[in-house]
């Protein structure tokens, strides 16, 4: 809740104001029953045309005056909370692009995307109902009482017995509701994680025809949201029909007690109707604090996740020069004894396995490295470690002769061009997917574009640049989207450039091609290409074999065929195949 009141006190004077005007609302709203009482019991017995026509009227100003306080009030009150959770998703998606890797990985994609929709909307319902709800309820209440104890204190003495017993299970069954809800939210994470996998893998899935199987899946994790769902939901609901049964009693009571002193003498019927209409009210703003008792516990669930991951602080520091590990050779990018697993600590009693152990190569400015090996062997994590996606366990990494650690994480970036195999294209133009906000000219963009071979394909479309590609390039084939993300990462003329298994969807004819203008147009460009297929990187200066995270070969082309088995095994294969 700390999250909450922190963003609302960003805007505690528009808060103050509305909760004002809210007050000043519902107080205008308690006046009416004693208008009716006075109008029923003083005026009526006198038959007193034009007083009656008179509070009739004012009965009827004070009615709308109210409803139109009200309206103003929840208006404005929607726009605090839309302004208060603006700033808190704002906060939260920027924390989440400054993630470390690991942390991403910690906190997961559906956990992530449920924190930044279901989880804020918990909150600006809140935050909403706080500004309004909490100020008419507990005013109802209480204005309430002292009125009715003015009008009359044995009926008065009813109230006073039934709201504490009320109020005390409200705050209790609330309290039970915050880790209900928080376990509501962990299965609506699995619920859309596993609801997000079958979106984007559905070619998949209709491929090996597993509907039937993933829907099953599917069941299962909707099953276990409902349940918990309805176990919180069921027991914050309890309060509701518990008191609907003390309001049927009360009225009862003050019905039955009321008649009995009218009888006597003791009190007059327009006290009786007011205090009926005061007892509704009261009883109403009790069901409106169990409401937002209730709104509370998800809120406050939701908040902590929130929470969560905007006070996550950077576990990766930037190292002073001091501290940061120098290189022992020359080198423009290199890396030395690199040894890396993914995960967070050591689990006790079992041998985390490796993803990368031992790795060492050194490239000088404008030299070239490829990287093959079996998927899973640990070829993206290394381009992961160059980025500082994540950090190295042991061993160093450098960048221009200083360790990564020590640089300033954007700045290093900034070096880089990088096209990945599942790269992202945004549903924009062309010209915009390549430029991706950094401003480049058209001369650039066009440049980039003719060098990745994706000239060709564009000047065909209809508009060229300005053709505007869909959400993840759908109106685009494998091989157009791939020289798109490539002209992306070649338009910075980046000092690294990093193709993933970039060309997999290339030609032979159009790789060929890709190659000679990154030799020719790149000169100074140090590049890192990861390939399945020999004939992307037999080429290039040096290339780093990998199998089961270590490097069982390193050298050129020509030396590798004759001293690794393995690359010796894969060049074999494929060359065979094309043959």
């Amino acid at each position: 809740m700390k999250l909450i009141f922190h963003y609302m006190g960003q805007i505690w004077k528009r808060i103050v104001y509305v909760m004002a005007v809210k007050l000043g609302g519902t107080l205008i709203g308690l006046i009416l029953p004693y208008i009716l009482e006075y109008m029923i019991d003083d005026l009526v017995p006198e038959k007193k045309v034009l007083p009656i026509l008179l509070c009739g009227f004012l009965m009827l100003f004070v009615a709308i005056l109210t409803w139109r306080v009200n309206i103003y009030a929840n208006r404005v009150a929607i726009g605090n909370a839309r302004q208060v959770s603006y700033e808190i998703r704002k906060d939260l998606f920027t924390r989440t692009l400054h993630l470390s890797g690991a942390q991403f990985d910690r906190f997961g994609l559906p956990s992530l995307t449920s924190r930044m929709t279901t989880d804020s909307y918990n909150v600006q319902s809140f935050i909403q109902a706080f500004q309004t709800i909490c100020v008419r309820s507990p005013i109802i209440m209480i204005g309430g009482i002292v009125i009715t104890l003015i009008m009359d204190k044995a009926l008065a003495s009813i109230l006073c017995v039934m709201l504490p017993i009320l109020l005390l299970m409200i705050v209790g069954i609330s309290m039970l509701g915050i880790p209900l809800y928080n376990r509501v939210q962990k299965r609506l994470d699995d619920f859309v994680r596993i609801m997000r996998e079958n979106i984007t893998g559905i070619r998949v899935v209709k491929a090996l025809s597993k509907e039937e199987h993933e829907a099953v899946r599917f069941g299962l994790a909707n099953k276990a949201m409902q349940d918990a769902d309805i176990r919180a939901s069921t027991i914050l609901a309890f309060p509701g029909p518990f008191m609907q049964l003390c309001l049927n009693i009360g009225l009862s009571l003050v019905i039955y007690v009321g008649a009995l002193r009218v009888e006597n003498g003791l009190a007059r019927p327009g006290v009786i109707l007011a205090f009926l209409t005061y007892f509704n009210m009261i009883i109403m703003g009790v069901m409106g604090l169990n409401r937002i008792f209730t709104m509370l516990s998800k809120a406050a669930a939701s908040a902590d996740r929130i929470a969560e991951v905007i006070r996550t602080e950077d576990d990766q520091r930037i190292l002073p020069e001091e501290e940061a590990k120098k290189p022992s050779g020359d080198g423009f990018v290199r890396m030395e004894n690199v040894t890396f697993h993914y995960g967070e600590g050591k689990i006790e009693g079992e041998e985390r396995e490796e993803c990368l152990s031992g790795i060492s190569f050194s490239l000088k400015k404008g030299e070239s490295l490829g990287i093959i090996g079996p998927i899973g062997s640990g070829k993206t994590t290394i381009l992961n470690l160059l980025m500082r996606f994540y950090d190295a366990q042991e061993g160093g990494v450098f960048v221009d002769g200083k360790d990564v650690r020590a640089w300033d994480k954007d700045e290093l970036r900034s070096r880089f061009g990088i096209a990945m195999q599942n790269d992202l294209v945004f549903r924009d133009t062309i010209q915009e997917n390549i430029s991706f906000g950094r401003g480049l000219s058209t001369e650039r963009i066009e440049e980039a574009a003719k060098n990745a071979q994706a000239a060709g394909f564009v000047e065909e479309l209809e508009g060229r640049y300005e053709f505007r590609a869909d959400r993840k390039g759908m109106n685009l084939s494998g091989g157009q989207r791939q020289r798109l993300m490539i002209a992306r990462a070649l338009a910075g003329r980046p000092d690294i450039l990093i193709l993933d298994d970039s060309s997999s969807a290339l030609d032979y004819r159009t790789d060929a091609s890709l190659r000679k203008a990154l030799r020719e147009e790149y000169p100074e460009s140090t590049v890192i290409m990861v390939a399945q297929r020999v004939s992307s990187i037999q080429g290039m200066d040096h290339i780093l074999v990998l199998d089961n995270g270590q490097c069982v070969g390193y050298g050129s082309h020509t030396e590798l065929l004759e001293t690794c088995p393995m690359y010796r095994e894969i060049y074999e294969s494929q060359m065979g195949d094309l043959g």
